[in-house]
């Protein structure tokens, strides 16, 4: 059994701290409020969706930012096999706008990051940025190779190993391979979205 870990406290001369902790049940709604806000309500059509539906988040590795009480960002990372390879895949990341300029959303890259590779996995996908997220290692160095089920920008498939050569010769699609929520949850999570 692992011990539980503190939260991890953040500073900002701007506004009062936050705190990053694992996700909580109570969480749910405002999480999925917070990434209608971040990227509408039309989220759920998105590629990345796909290897989410259904499915449950890596354990410990639904992370949520919280400052005066108030959820405030999330990140959760998602078991998948790359071309027949396992890792993991991260998204998404969402930071209310109000706390942008606090560093909540690195805060949260650094914290999945450590707890992903503490926990033993290989590899780490997302699909996003690269000029945002190279700062945390990702590059698109082992994902020519790689596709997911729908469109997607190429030159936004970015990766990190935290073993060397996890990916090395990955090529085929990336699939879900993470533990299916209970029936009753996922039906609550498709109605969810459908509302």
């Amino acid at each position: 059994m692992t011990a539980p870990r503190k939260p991890q406290i953040a500073l900002s001369s701007k506004a009062a701290p936050f705190a990053i902790r694992n996700e909580r049940a109570a969480d749910v709604a405002t999480r999925e409020a917070l990434l209608d806000a971040c990227f509408g309500e039309t989220r759920h059509g998105r590629t990345c969706q796909r290897l989410r539906d259904g499915r449950a988040p890596a354990a410990g590795l639904a992370l949520a930012a919280v400052r005066e009480g108030k959820l405030v960002g999330t990140v959760r990372l998602w078991h998948v096999s790359a071309g027949g390879r396992p890792a993991l895949v991260l998204g998404p990341l969402a930071v209310d706008p109000a706390c942008r300029e606090l560093g909540i959303g690195a805060a949260l890259m650094h914290q999945a990051l450590a707890a992903a590779r503490a926990r033993g996995h290989a590899a780490l996908i997302l699909l996003g940025d690269a000029p945002y997220y190279v700062r945390f290692g990702f590059s698109a160095e082992k994902t020519g190779e790689l596709s997911l089920p729908g469109p997607f920008e190429r030159d936004r498939l970015l990766a990190v190993e935290f073993t060397d050569g996890a990916l090395d010769g990955a090529e085929g699609m990336i699939v879900p391979t993470g533990a299916a929520l209970p029936k009753r949850r996922a039906v609550r999570a498709l109605q969810a979205h459908a509302a």
